[in-house]
């Protein structure tokens, strides 16, 4: 009977993360949620040349906002710049080249970023899927150092520069955005499930799943409605901080009978060690 019932909340779960399951919600979308206008107000996007980070990034961009695009990869970096500005008339599109892997390069960055400008919503959207163990130059796993130590340093170090600002938020991983949340009251965290997109990280680190849902899979757009229905909406502020959500609405982080829970010590030793790690690249990153 467990097994049974693992299997349908796998499939029910599975069917909602596609593009039937957004369509099926967006019914119940306020539109007016959205369609606000965000001039002023900064926002910086990691993992911005492509997939739901570039979507999410032009999607800010028509509603008047100043949008910071932190990426890996300047050429691909650069074209993107320049299709967002293109489409939307925004041209307070701003491009940051920043190896998110690499932790002595995100403190530098977010020591400059503090001393040159403000910052109201902070995206944390890159991220990795690398299937064979490979190792950075600082020997991190490489998952491990874009995944979740280059989200703990980004946020940490960025978190002075949130606290001036009116109406901040953060959205990241679930066990930071919990914890964060009970620490910064000041600011507003959230995490989302974006469902599974049609991106260049899907097609790219899971082919064999991308043939078989290529014809189901969301588009872009669709995976990063809800974070920017996160980013902007007077609405996702109402909520408490420190929420799950999946198409604009709060769900649990854990699947029924998964059995996926963490002790609190678990994590809050985790967050112990990504303070030890990321403050002993800050010591020997260059300019400190």
């Amino acid at each position: 009977m467990s097994w049974y019932r693992n299997t349908v909340w796998f499939v029910k779960g599975l069917r909602e993360y596609t593009r039937g399951g957004y369509e099926s919600a967006a019914k119940h979308f306020n539109p007016a949620d959205v369609e606000v206008d965000v001039a002023g107000r900064s926002f910086l996007v990691t993992g911005a040349n492509s997939g739901i980070g570039k979507a999410t990034a032009k999607e800010i961009a028509r509603r008047g906002g100043t949008v910071h695009l932190v990426c890996r990869n300047k050429e691909r970096a650069e074209v993107a710049k320049e299709e967002i500005v293109t489409e939307t008339g925004n041209q307070n599109i701003f491009l940051h080249i920043v190896d998110l892997s690499n932790p002595k390069e995100i403190w530098k960055f977010a020591e400059k970023f503090q001393n040159e400008h403000k910052l109201n919503v902070l995206i944390n959207n890159a991220g990795c899927m690398v299937n064979n163990r490979e190792l950075t130059e600082d020997g991190l796993e490489k998952n491990f150092a874009t995944n979740t130590l280059g989200t703990y340093i980004m946020t940490t170090a960025l978190v002075p520069l949130l606290e001036k600002a009116a109406d901040a938020r953060v959205r990241q991983q679930v066990v930071l955005t919990e914890q964060w949340a009970k620490a910064y009251r000041n600011i507003h965290f959230s995490v989302m499930h974006p469902g599974w997109a049609d991106t260049p990280a899907v097609r790219s680190s899971m082919p064999d799943f991308y043939e078989r849902m290529k014809n189901s899979l969301r588009t872009e757009a669709q995976g990063a409605d809800t974070v920017l229905w996160l980013a902007v909406s007077a609405e996702a502020t109402k909520l408490p901080s420190g929420l799950f959500f999946q198409d604009r609405q709060p769900v649990p982080t854990h699947l029924p009978l998964a059995y996926t829970h963490s002790p609190p010590e678990d994590e809050e030793k985790l967050m112990e060690v990504l303070e030890e790690f990321s403050q002993k690249f800050k010591s020997v990153s260059p300019g400190v």
